[in-house]
């Protein structure tokens, strides 16, 4: 089930606001991070209980009709596991949630959050290896009865997901055990999702390496020969300016498509329909005003050309475009949901705080993975008579 709370945590999507604006500030002290992190979680996790105290109170506690109503129904194994927190007063150390429960919160991350799905984000479970194969390595010719291992081992190569950790809190008020295990199930997944997603759109996007236990993200460049993460370098500027049949569009957008059609070796590569442009929510109302359209039917639908699938993502600057091509970044997340209580102690009464920790990392196949442009788009609102 996909949760419906995303556009009703007001306090909560203020607080991330203006936590991530102090992350990707200049000379933020930890102190001031440390408060926006604090007051982030805390407004989620406020707007969380309230809302789903409330809607405890007035829905019917019947399976069938609630989930006629696309609200919570737990499997025999999820109301077992979370009627044992219920009964023992919250989480017991090392708790790792049910498997369904996992899965259901990497669908609801990927189905809320369109950006982890475009990037192609993979849910590993437990493994936290796998083993990644290049395509255009992954064959061979040779004499019939002659030797291929030596000639397709390179096509192959160990990627290891365990090296970082993604951590959330959450503070769970003893007041919410009492609802049952279907409101305790939906508001651990729910902080999941919305914490993770933080994270993991940080990261995935700006991430700034290993040195800074980070992965790798989108908009940054790796140095091939010393390994150092630098930010992209503006690869052009787009307009996305008006015109008779959209040739300026037309040809800004080809213009990037030319580009990502060939890797970091100058080797082509297809890119038809798996180029994703993500921008700031506040820059895609300015591209969405040039390429909108009305159909015969009366809806109005936005349409680029190449098939270019557009996202929006906070942690895009206003005034820049990333594009990148599907499949040619690596993330995942894996080893499981472990949850733990905090050591330290919280001044907060009746509730207990909580870390739910996962192994994630993300990083580029090479440096054309993903370009930057800059946005110069002449965006004038005619007054209102």
């Amino acid at each position: 089930m996909v949760m419906k709370f995303k556009n009703n945590l007001e306090n909560f999507e203020t607080k991330k606001q203006a936590y991530m604006n102090l992350v990707k500030a200049e000379n933020t002290s930890v102190e001031d991070l440390s408060t926006a992190f604090d007051e982030m979680f805390t407004a989620l996790q406020t707007d969380l209980s309230e809302k789903i105290t409330a809607e405890a109170r007035n829905e019917v506690h019947d399976a069938q009709i609630l989930a006629a109503r696309g609200q919570n129904v737990l499997t025999s194994t999820e109301r077992k596991f979370f009627n044992e927190v219920i009964a023992s007063g919250g989480f017991a150390e090392d708790t790792i949630l049910p498997i369904t429960t996992q899965e259901r919160v990497f669908e609801d991350l990927v189905t809320e959050h369109p950006l982890l799905e475009a990037i192609g984000l993979q849910d590993l479970g437990a493994v936290t290896r796998y083993i990644y194969s290049d395509a255009t390595k992954a064959y061979a010719w040779g004499a019939l009865f002659g030797d291929i291992k030596g000639q397709i081992s390179a096509a192959f190569r160990e990627e290891q997901i365990g090296q970082l950790k993604l951590t959330a809190f959450a503070v769970i008020p003893k007041d919410m055990l009492e609802l049952g295990p279907e409101w305790v199930e939906r508001y651990v997944r729910t902080v999941l999702v919305e914490s993770y997603s933080v994270g993991l759109e940080y990261g995935l996007v700006n991430g700034r390496g290993p040195a800074q236990n980070e992965p790798i993200g989108l908009m940054k460049n790796v140095d091939p020969a010393t390994g150092a993460v630098t930010d992209k370098t503006s690869s052009g500027t787009l307009t996305f300016a008006p015109s008779e049949r959209g040739e300026t569009v037309a040809k800004e957008l080809g213009g990037v498509v030319i580009a990502l059609s060939k890797d970091a070796k100058d080797k082509a590569r297809k890119v038809a329909n798996k180029i994703v442009m993500v921008v700031n929510p506040v820059d895609a109302i300015k591209v969405q005003l040039g390429n909108t359209i009305q159909t015969a039917n009366g809806q109005w639908v936005m349409t680029l050309p190449y098939n270019i699938t557009p996202t929006e993502s906070e942690e895009v600057p206003e005034g820049k475009a990333m594009f990148f091509v599907k499949g040619a970044y690596l993330a995942a997340i894996a080893g499981g949901y472990k949850i733990n209580k905090f050591d330290e102690t919280l001044a907060i009464e009746d509730a207990r705080l909580y870390t739910m920790k996962q192994f994630a990392n993300g990083k580029p196949k090479d440096n054309k993975t993903a370009l930057v442009y800059d946005l110069a788009i002449d965006f004038t609102v005619a007054p209102s008579v």
